[in-house]
């Protein structure tokens, strides 16, 4: 039988969600380094709310298909939702298949990336480049032209309509 990664990967995102909700403990923070946007803990749980700063400042991971953002559809952007600033052009978004809002390209110098071994394997995460708050992980299965798929958790994003 041939496993697919996407499954894998999947299934290893929802096994690191059920484990957040049934309180094993999470050593990882948000990335850590001098971002333009700045705040204290207190300040970003008051800011984000339980879900949200669960996903932005302690790289939790939202259960997959449970965001609204996967059925975005409009022209428009992907901010972040703990700084506004602007991630993603909805022109580069694309149905993945996993759950998650996927996108194969950030806009210039919205995002930065970190190596995450959480799971016992090596990945690529994803950070906003403006306030270093958790988006997701990057893997090279995407589409063309880049070949990358951003897999973004939709509660650390917000939509903006028509918004270049």
């Amino acid at each position: 039988m041939a496993v697919d990664r996407r499954k894998v990967l999947g299934i290893g995102a929802v096994l690191a969600a059920l484990g957040a909700k049934l309180g094993f403990p999470r050593q990882a923070h948000a990335v850590e380094g001098s971002f333009p946007v700045a705040r204290s803990d207190e300040d970003w749980r008051q800011r984000l709310g339980a879900r949200a700063y669960d996903v932005l400042r302690r790289e939790g991971t939202e259960r997959p298909y449970s965001s609204p953002l996967n059925h975005e559809h409009r022209p428009g952007r992907f901010a972040c939702a703990g700084c506004d600033a602007a991630l993603f052009a909805s022109d580069t978004k694309f149905d993945s298949h996993t759950g998650w809002p996927s996108f194969f390209r950030p806009l210039d110098g919205a995002v930065g990336e970190s190596r995450d071994w959480t799971l016992g394997i090596p990945r690529t995460e994803v950070h906003c480049a403006n306030c270093g708050g958790h988006l997701g992980h990057v893997f090279n299965d995407g589409p063309r032209p880049t070949g990358l798929r951003y897999c973004m958790n939709g509660v650390a994003m917000r939509f903006e309509p028509g918004a270049a």
